[in-house]
């Protein structure tokens, strides 16, 4: 035990403020209740300065014995114990309010910090930006416009905001690739990271693949259809916590995180008006594995090859989903890597099946904007999720610890899904070599910015 001391000297300091009232009330112990101040005193500046041993300081053995003789004289006199049991639970009541504000404190910490972009990540998007602008990189997306549109190449899309975090899913994906020449890669961002992005991709190369950065903003504005209710957003993530069916009398609920298409995977049949298929990965994905069998896989005519999340179940999502709208055993299917036939997506108007989904929502004043994507994400797509084989992805190492090594060492691709991402600190350590080692750490910005993921 690393605070043990530290323990001992937070009971002793309980005791002595149970007791310091009754003794200061009392003019023939103005004495002791000098000494049993000063005490508290001396503990409370040393315990909010310190929460380890090893930090506390000298001859803190000296103020133990002081404490405890202090302490001993209290209770050699005869005072009314209804007055010392009641100051106890007085102080084991604010003891109580305190630690229920470092939990509710802690929490909101921990979403922050989930939720904001490290200053490194952020110091390197402008230095990015500045160069861009500083050194007007050539466009050489003009001799490599024809690639981008070339229907027989493989196609993939990534929506992002985060430079590093799409450079390693390229990176991956290359350094696993048997053929790298027929790979085109779309990496779709917002306006803030848009010239981040293609200074980056400009002075990195990943083999012999194309690398088209696009910036997702200027889709809308070429949007003139006033009917839509689709709103460009990137991926985002679901904390899903549920009882068991097996056992439904259990009090501890499970906690899972799924990840679903956002509103703007919904404009892809018209962002790629001229490809037939694309596969689409997450930027919190690591590739492991040569991804060609995806291009030939026989989806048995659906429109999504998704991995499936058994763990969830859609009647486990039923307050989202509404009664009788769907088949309650069907897995939930999840983001990540997905292999999308646009032409039969055409066919089915998904999109269309999606804005009425959300429209419905909408008409119902559903003031929850999560809830409203996860059920028309989940629900546009019922009966036409192709299900990948388990060996193809490998989600939960934003937030599972007890991943077996073995399972990850398979895995096609790894997907950090959950709050602890692989570039931020939180991450969970052990898994972040398998992201680390595809990270280009030759960019001299890396270094100026102090990343060090």
């Amino acid at each position: 035990m690393q605070d043990s001391m530290v323990k001992k000297m937070k009971d002793q300091l309980y005791v002595a403020r149970a007791y310091y009232p009754s003794v200061a009330k009392l003019p023939a112990l103005e004495k002791l209740s000098h000494e049993l101040k000063q005490n508290i005193q001396e503990f409370e500046r040393i315990l909010s300065e310190t929460s380890t041993d090893k930090d506390l300081p000298p001859l803190i053995g000296r103020k133990l014995r002081k404490m405890e003789a202090a302490i001993a004289k209290a209770k050699s006199h005869p005072f009314d114990c209804n007055n010392i049991d009641k100051k106890l639970r007085q102080l084991v009541d604010l003891t109580e309010d305190e630690a229920n504000f470092h939990m509710k404190q802690s929490a909101f910490l921990y979403q922050l910090a989930v939720q904001t972009m490290p200053k490194s990540l952020h110091c390197l998007s402008m230095r990015l930006t500045v160069e861009y602008f500083r050194s007007a990189p050539l466009d050489i997306e003009q001799s490599l416009a024809e690639k981008y549109v070339n229907p027989e190449l493989h196609h993939f899309v990534i929506f992002s905001n985060n430079v590093l975090a799409s450079s390693v899913v390229i990176n991956s994906t290359v350094m696993h690739s048997k053929e790298s020449r027929n790979q085109v890669f779309h990496v779709l961002t917002d306006t803030q990271n848009y010239f981040a992005m293609k200074s980056w991709f400009f002075r990195n190369s990943f083999k012999e693949v194309a690398v088209q950065v696009l910036n997702i903003e200027d889709f809308n504005l070429n949007n003139h259809d006033k009917a839509t209710v689709l709103h460009l957003s990137l991926p985002e993530e679901f904390r899903v916590s549920f009882r068991s069916v097996d056992k439904p009398s259990a009090t501890q609920f499970r906690t899972e995180y799924m990840s679903v298409f956002s509103h703007s995977h919904y404009l892809l049949p018209r962002i790629f008006q001229s490809l037939k298929k694309v596969v689409v990965l997450d930027d919190d994905i690591v590739v492991q594995r040569d991804l060609s069998a995806l291009w030939s896989l026989d989806m048995d005519g659906k429109v999504n090859a998704a991995p499936q999340f058994c763990t969830v179940r859609l009647i486990h999502l039923k307050n989202y989903l509404g009664a009788n709208s769907f088949d309650k055993n069907s897995c939930a299917w999840m983001s990540g890597l997905n292999v999308i036939d646009l032409v039969r997506w055409r066919k089915q108007d998904i999109t269309a099946t999606y804005q009425r989904l959300v429209q419905e929502q909408l008409d119902t004043e559903e003031d929850n904007s999560e809830a409203v994507m996860l059920r028309a994400s989940l629900l546009a797509f019922q009966g036409l999720v192709h299900a990948l084989d388990d060996t193809w992805a490998l989600s939960g190492l934003g937030h599972n610890y007890g991943l077996e090594v073995e399972a990850i060492k398979t895995a096609a691709v790894l997907h950090y899904n959950g709050n602890m991402k692989p570039w931020l600190e939180l991450g969970i350590p052990k898994y972040k070599d398998y992201w680390r080692k595809f990270l280009s750490r030759e960019n001299l910005f890396l270094g100026d910015c102090n990343v060090n993921p």
